[in-house]
């Protein structure tokens, strides 16, 4: 990587985490008193061990497909193949709906779009909680 790059790279993620302090900022000291989910049950026997359980390592590195959908429509080939530039295709999404959040293809959460220094992020507003995933799973 070149060093033009890097430097670009480097403001690029100053200007991300600017914007995650501005949200931490506007959610007040409630954030910082909060303590995160325990999604996984702790492998130790439920002593308080605040590393990650043994072989848990090996999974951190797996790449996933994130999503984020606007939303969705059908259309019969015969539109698609009218399609042209400055063509408008109607989505079953609203104006100002949440976005769907997937991991390979499963709804993890929802949230809005945001912008920082001219590219598009998302901002997590409702995350989907490991009950709610499995009970979808059995229906």
């Amino acid at each position: 990587m070149s060093e033009t790059n890097e430097t670009e790279e480097q403001v690029s993620e100053d200007d991300w985490a600017a914007a995650m302090g501005e949200q931490t900022a506007v959610e007040g000291t409630a954030a910082l008193d909060a303590k995160p989910a325990e999604i996984f049950e702790q492998f130790s026997g439920g002593t308080e061990n605040t590393a990650a359980p043994q072989g848990f390592d090996m999974i951190l590195d797996i790449p996933v497909n994130l999503t984020v959908e606007l939303g969705r429509t059908k259309i019969s080939i015969r539109n698609l193949l009218q399609l042209a530039h400055g063509s408008v295709v109607e989505l079953e999404g609203m104006a100002g709906e949440p976005m769907d959040v997937l991991v390979n293809g499963t709804l993890i959460a929802q949230g809005e779009v945001v912008v920082v220094n001219e590219k598009f992020g998302i901002r997590l507003t409702d995350v989907i909680t490991q009950q709610e995933r499995i009970r979808k799973l059995n229906r």
